[in-house]
């Protein structure tokens, strides 16, 4: 029964993803041609009409990405599907958890974790470019699993709890923290009026465009979200708690935890690192100066929080999934006493 099992789960996913690429492949054909439907130009104009594409109706030929350069990308998720499915083993499941990466990357899941709260709490929101990311993050989960399914097979995982080494849990302190003190706490200031680390003039610009349930929902969902790294270190990470109904005692899936948490690891380290690059190539073209810097230090300082929070939240995914390993022994792990 097992021999049949992996196969069928297989092609299970493979159709999924083929549903998946066949659709993008579709829709982005269908913009060269001329459509628009699900098109959005609100990244390229002002923020006018969200809820209508910002005019995407008047484009008359969709940029690169958007077109000739995605649907290259789709035709690369084909192949590597393709190859997943006729040629199984080492370098295609890579193949798939390469494109489940991409996809979620692109994605930018930390934009969904600040925009969906603020679209429910009132502010005009592009719901088209949400939708689209939604979609993506879809497409990558999909293609996790594709390479799940199709990878080798691994024991079962670690029954019991098992205490994560000391310094796994100094990191997943260090991730929680971050996106309190370097986020929510200027975020409330600014909301409460309080100009620390920018200037008048942005403050002005905040108050004009942010409304209170926006501004609150902001601040409060990043160090909110980062409270769940606690699991990583903690006993309901590893088993689920008695309140949850009908899994009480079991197993917690590393997948479950591992893959989501190093997502957004690696979505918060490509933000941390692209937006600072950023920064440094317009100081160095003199387009931003050094006053613009210091006047906004709390801005700027937030780039280097985004970066430790994703490799503090990297350190934090690596001990857990190295304590919960199959293949690892708890005498093994130094300084997996409890504290």
């Amino acid at each position: 029964m097992a021999v049949v099992e992996k196969p069928s789960r297989t092609r299970a996913w493979a159709l999924a993803c083929v549903v998946f690429v066949a659709a993008a492949v579709a829709q982005r054909l269908y913009w060269i041609a001329g459509g628009r439907w699900g098109y959005t130009a609100c990244d390229r104009t002002e923020l006018v009409d969200p809820a209508g594409g910002c005019g995407a109706d008047q484009v008359v030929t969709v940029p690169f990405w958007s077109g000739w350069g995605a649907l290259g990308v789709g035709v690369g998720l084909a192949v590597v599907l393709g190859c997943t499915v006729r040629f199984p083993g080492k370098w295609a499941t890579v193949g798939s958890w390469a494109a489940a990466a991409l996809l979620l990357v692109v994605a930018f899941p930390l934009h969904l974790v600040f925009e969906v709260p603020a679209a429910l709490a009132g502010r005009p929101s592009d719901w088209r470019d949400l939708g689209a990311r939604l979609v993506l993050v879809a497409g990558g989960v999909l293609f996790a699993g594709l390479a799940n399914a199709s990878g080798p097979r691994r024991g079962p995982a670690a029954a019991g709890y098992r205490p994560v080494p000391r310094w796994t849990r100094r990191w997943a302190y260090v991730a929680v923290a971050l996106p309190v003190v370097g986020w929510a706490v200027p975020h409330a200031l600014w909301v409460l009026g309080v100009p620390v680390g920018i200037s008048e003039r942005a403050l002005n610009d905040i108050e004009r465009d942010l409304s209170t349930p926006t501004g609150v929902a902001i601040t409060l969902v990043p160090p909110l979200a980062g409270l769940l790294v606690l699991g990583l270190v903690q006993r309901w990470g590893q088993q689920f708690p008695r309140w949850v109904p009908g899994l009480h005692g079991r197993q917690v899936p590393r997948r479950l935890a591992v893959i989501p948490a190093g997502v957004v690891a690696l979505t918060l380290v490509t933000y941390g690192v692209l937006s600072i690059a950023v920064l440094v190539g317009e100081l160095l073209a003199g387009d931003t100066r050094w006053s613009d810097v210091w006047d906004g230090w709390a801005v700027t300082a937030t780039l280097l929080v985004f970066l430790g929070w994703g490799v503090s939240l990297a350190v934090t995914t690596t001990g857990y999934a190295l304590t919960t390993s199959a293949k690892t022994s708890i005498t093994g792990l130094p300084g997996s006493e409890h504290p």
